[in-house]
């Protein structure tokens, strides 16, 4: 066949667009850090739960390919609350969320041991872009900081923190069988003391206010929460979802007692300046948070304002739970794109990715050396 000068033309042109794309593909690939950090990852995701109330999840390998390479690292852990299934509650309805039943929930001690079976599934390299986090102890129980220790001892090199476990929790607290848990329990204190002492990241789940909080009040659990962040300066804790909730809403003021009480982000503000909780960080994780910061334009610039001024200080999470899809996961990262727009691209970047890399990192870092010195 003999080929036209066009088709010699043609020819050679597709071969060089081929060559070029290949070549942005080993760039891009080459560009890739050890942690899978790369200037095409979006966010790192600080708050992840691979399994739901009723224990069942998304199949890690899954979980991979739903991140792919539009997220970095991300948080593993499960639920530490296993819903009961009564029959005399729900007959054959077998609930798989807590609002589906009065039945209570128990601590479920073996989600550690699952989810440290299915990271060391995986390559060194996959490995590297997660960190598992210990969730099932209970946080009323003076025995809780062994269970931590122990999983520290039986599965070393594996685990980065501690978390998301819940002290006031909506809805939840009441359900859990036994003792509930309190922001004054010692057993709380000997667990973010043995934080301190391994170098375990502490997610903490615990509400500002109760639900259907009344306007120009002081939020409930403000104090007691201040307080036990005061008595543990040396553990890095991140308080999820700025302390809100489905329905526990930022902290209103009306006009006539903004001068003495704060609203929502003067709490967050006031604590951000205060070298008290320099050791404290806020996970903007959870849709429901998303809608607040976007609710209105005045929400927005407020939600700008923080960030911007004080980016060391947050970090963005995802909070879902067992997703079977790229859609339901990367839909709470895009309800925050009013927010993302508006940021200078430092806060961005630190926002999304880079105080997750600071924190967890260190975190790694002070873990594995706590257990080359107490793990035999």
């Amino acid at each position: 066949m003999i080929r036209t000068p066009l088709q010699r033309s043609a020819t050679v042109l597709g071969a060089i667009l081929t060559l070029t794309l290949l070549g942005l593909f080993v760039s891009r690939a080459h560009s890739l850090d050890a942690h899978g950090q790369g200037a095409d990852n979006t966010f790192n995701d600080s708050h992840f739960h691979l399994t739901n109330y009723v224990q069942k999840g998304t199949d890690v390998r899954t979980f991979l390919e739903i991140m792919g390479t539009r997220v970095g690292r991300s948080t593993l852990f499960g639920i530490p609350l296993q819903q009961q299934w009564s029959y005399a509650n729900s007959g054959d309805v077998a609930p798989t969320y807590y609002l589906q039943t009065d039945a209570p929930l128990y601590y479920y001690s073996f989600t550690d041991a699952y989810i440290a079976s299915v990271y060391r599934s995986l390559s060194p390299a996959e490995q590297a872009r997660f960190d598992p986090m210990i969730t099932g102890f209970n946080p009323a129980d003076m025995y809780g900081v062994d269970h931590i220790r122990r999983v520290l001892q039986v599965f070393p090199g594996v685990f980065t923190g501690i978390g998301e476990f819940s002290i006031h929790k909506e809805f939840v607290s009441s359900k859990v069988s036994g003792e509930t848990a309190s922001l004054t329990n010692p057993a709380l204190d000997r667990v973010l003391d043995f934080a301190a002492e391994a170098g375990l990241v502490v997610i903490l789940h615990n509400d500002i206010d109760v639900p259907f909080a009344k306007e120009n009040t002081e939020p409930v659990y403000l104090s007691q929460m201040k307080a036990l962040l005061k008595r543990h300066p040396k553990t890095s804790i991140i308080w999820a979802h700025i302390g809100l909730g489905r329905v526990v809403h930022p902290v209103q003021v009306s006009e006539e007692s903004a001068t003495r009480n704060p609203n929502q982000m003067e709490i967050v503000e006031a604590m951000v300046t205060d070298p008290a909780f320099n050791h404290v960080s806020f996970d903007i994780s959870w849709d429901e948070v998303a809608k607040y910061a976007v609710a209105t334009p005045e929400s927005i610039r407020r939600v700008v304002t923080i960030l911007n001024n004080y980016p060391d200080r947050f970090l963005f999470g995802t909070d879902t739970v067992a997703p079977s899809a790229p859609g339901p996961y990367f839909a709470v990262f895009d309800i925050w794109t009013p927010v993302w727009r508006q940021l200078t691209p430092e806060a961005s970047l630190k926002v999304r990715k880079g105080n997750y890399q600071r924190i967890f990192d260190e975190g790694r870092r002070r873990v594995r050396d706590w257990e080359k010195a107490n793990v035999k």
